[in-house]
């Protein structure tokens, strides 16, 4: 008795199936193709920001953009830029930021310098634990006078955390939204993003600067393989099928 099932599963596909599958494959290796090479260029671009950045870092400190600049300042050319400031600090506007650090829980103290022009650039002094975040339990902190300030530009942050948001009403901040800051405390004419400064030695030893984290992740080149591998093994199952088609068509009678 002839197997039907098995006769079936020997007789060749049909051009229309042969037509579909080949295509959908041949379109799923070139996305796959595709995916891995946007990896490629991904990684290129990671690795320039990597080294843009860390020449920043390193370099000798430069003035602040100036009011005249504030309209061109952007993350591209100016994020991580380190800078020096001088100025009188405005230390009854300061502001407290949750911040979550190697120290542990506590905050960002946040507080506006008063430039010789008039102009103001918000500055992150650095990192206070929990029970030092009223100023009274740090008054040695407290800055009167001309003060100088070495530290990185970092761009405003005008989004809260994923799951909590700026509460400017209640003086509750979770991110550094300098604009969001300036308007609550009246700080006027202040610069577009904030200085985080450097691990110099305050009275007391706070707040803690230099905490800056400096951290890209960089799985590009992993990502990048893996599409390329995935669109090998749908490649490899392509020939694989055309070879399959072409032995059952040479034995199909």
């Amino acid at each position: 008795m002839t197997d039907i099932s098995s006769d079936r599963q020997d007789r060749p596909r049909s051009a229309v199936t042969l037509a579909i599958l080949g295509i959908g494959l041949l379109a799923l290796v070139a996305t796959l193709i595709a995916l891995g090479t946007w990896q490629v260029y991904r990684l290129a671009w990671k690795l320039d920001l990597i080294a843009r950045v860390d020449a920043r870092v390193h370099a000798e400190p430069v003035a602040p953009p100036t009011r005249a600049d504030w309209a061109k300042v952007n993350a591209a050319d100016d994020e991580y830029r380190r800078v020096t400031a001088t100025g009188t600090f405005e230390n009854g506007k300061e502001t407290l930021v949750a911040a979550s650090t190697a120290l542990g829980a506590g905050y960002w103290v946040l507080t506006p310098l008063r430039l010789a022009d008039g102009s103001a650039i918000l500055i992150n002094r650095g990192f206070v634990p929990t029970d030092r975040r009223d100023p009274a339990s740090r008054p040695e902190s407290e800055i009167d006078g001309p003060a100088g300030i070495t530290g990185l530009m970092r761009m405003t942050e005008p989004r809260g955390m994923v799951l909590r948001s700026n509460d400017p009403a209640a003086d509750r901040w979770y991110s550094r939204d300098v604009s969001a800051i300036a308007e609550k405390r009246g700080i006027a004419d202040i610069g577009p993003f904030f200085i985080d400064a450097e691990a110099t030695s305050n009275a007391g030893g706070l707040p803690v600067g230099g905490l800056t984290v400096l951290d890209f992740p960089n799985n590009h080149l992993v990502y990048a393989v893996t599409w390329y591998v995935l669109a090998l093994m749908v490649a490899g199952l392509l020939v694989y099928i055309a070879q399959s088609e072409f032995r059952v068509r040479r034995a199909f009678p």
